[in-house]
């Protein structure tokens, strides 16, 4: 079948996901899970005593996709708007007269999918938990690195205060760092059977249904719930939240070293290969190729975060409508939060930084960039007020005569009263005015 979207094409799909995502959150992946499921549930009923062993052996053996007939599974799928009703009965006659008959005994169609979509889920959730650590652990070594990399910090596009990259780096991975406690703390909240048959009560297996629901569970090892969760849809909608926190926190660290790598700043950069970021017109082009598709695939999640909270009305004991919204967004989100996470990490191991540039832009305000350092080391001499008119003057003359701040400030007959040439040049050093920078990185990777 033609592929309509870019993140499963033969050509783009490789600036788009992952194929490890791919494989486990795709649709193989989720009929197979589906499957997972069936032979799951008669394994659960054999111990129970609920069917014969040699019926849930026989579905156990026979419940593997490459014995599907996927054409015909679609056809069947196309007439009833579900997949399970084919592919159980395809199952059925694969297991035999005898022991198909207890193929999907007590279950119903939502049950095997919701709980196929938490076994693609927990694979999904260990990929990336896997690649945050490696993400983390790579910016943890440029801030530990750069600890001590005075450049200037800016708000609003404009010099501030100084600070140094290690501090930088430190800021990207806090985030990152709760991004994994969240997954942790949010997994038992998602990772948990659904069973709950046609209406969520278990009626059709009698005084069983809890029993099954719970050895069910043991079976796929996941958490048994309260409650069939089939018409609350917010442990799904958690996880897809989460790849909206989780891509946005990737967005700014990829916003930021983009607007590091321009031209007329150019203190970090991308790994670089031959022809990568190339222009087909300006052969000099080196673009934030794998920021652009952090920042694109983030957008992608967060478009997706609004349609699963507008799927979770789901009315009465089974909905018309939400619940068939989440096969678009689900994979869509998982696939496009890993192709993100990847470039993110492609990013961080390989990233350059120019020292000496840094310390050229820093130096390039002539001092400027610590007037607040030198205004608190006045104020105890002339009062705040008075420091703060003092430096601005001198902040003006320094502009327009392009000359250092510390010129400046030592033509001012009330600066150099307060202090002397030392002081000044101590004042107007940034690797003086750091505050506690150093002191928020070991703060930060004492999490790790």
């Amino acid at each position: 079948m033609l592929s309509v979207n870019p993140a499963d094409g033969p050509v783009l799909s490789v600036l788009y996901g992952t194929d490890a995502m791919r494989s486990i959150i795709g649709e193989r992946a989720f009929l197979a899970r589906m499957l997972d499921v069936e032979a799951a549930l008669a394994r659960a009923q054999a111990r129970l005593g609920i069917i014969p062993e040699e019926a849930a052996a026989a579905i156990t053996e026979n419940a593997v996709l490459d014995k599907i007939d996927l054409p015909a599974l679609a056809r069947a799928t196309q007439n009833t708007g579900y997949p399970v009703v084919g592919l159980v009965r395809q199952l059925t006659a694969l297991a035999g007269n005898e022991a198909g008959r207890w193929t999907h005994w007590g279950a119903t169609t939502q049950d095997i999918i919701d709980t196929a979509i938490v076994l693609q889920l927990r694979e999904a959730f260990a990929l990336i938990r896997q690649d945050l650590h490696r993400l983390s652990a790579a910016l943890a070594a440029k801030a530990q690195e750069h600890r001590a990399l005075v450049m200037a910090g800016r708000t609003h596009l404009q010099h501030a205060l100084p600070l140094t990259f290690g501090y930088k780096c430190a800021i990207w991975l806090s985030p990152l760092i709760t991004m994994r406690e969240r997954l942790d703390q949010m997994e038992p909240r998602v990772l948990k059977v659904q069973f709950g048959g046609a209406a969520g009560t278990l009626a059709s297996l009698g005084d069983q249904g809890i029993a099954v629901a719970e050895e069910l569970a043991r079976e796929l090892d996941l958490a048994a719930p309260d409650a069939p969760w089939h018409v609350a849809r917010d442990s799904v909608t958690e996880a897809i939240c989460f790849l909206g926190l989780l891509t946005g926190t990737l967005a700014k660290f990829a916003t930021d070293v983009m607007l590091l790598m321009q031209t007329e700043v150019a203190e970090v950069f991308e790994p670089h290969a031959p022809g990568r970021g190339g222009s087909s017109t300006m052969p000099q082009k080196r673009n934030p190729i794998a920021c652009e598709y952090v920042i694109a695939q983030a957008r992608g999640v967060a478009a997706l975060v609004p349609q699963m909270l507008n799927a979770m009305p789901v009315d009465q004991e089974r909905g018309t409508g939400p619940w068939q919204t989440e096969p678009l967004a689900v994979p869509q989100a998982f696939t496009l939060a890993h192709g993100a996470l990847s470039q993110a990490i492609t990013i961080a191991e390989g990233m350059t930084v120019d020292a000496a540039r840094m310390r050229r832009n820093l130096d390039s305000t002539g001092g400027l960039i610590v007037a607040e350092a030198v205004m608190m080391g006045l104020a105890p001499h002339l009062g705040r007020g008075g420091a703060h008119d003092s430096v601005h003057h001198a902040c003006d003359i320094a502009l327009a005569e392009g000359v250092s701040l510390a010129e400046a400030l030592g033509r001012d007959p009330c600066v150099t009263g307060a202090l002397d040439a030392a002081a000044i040049a101590r004042l107007t050093d940034p690797s003086n005015y750091l505050g506690s920078a150093g002191a928020f990185i070991d703060r930060v990777l004492a999490r790790l």
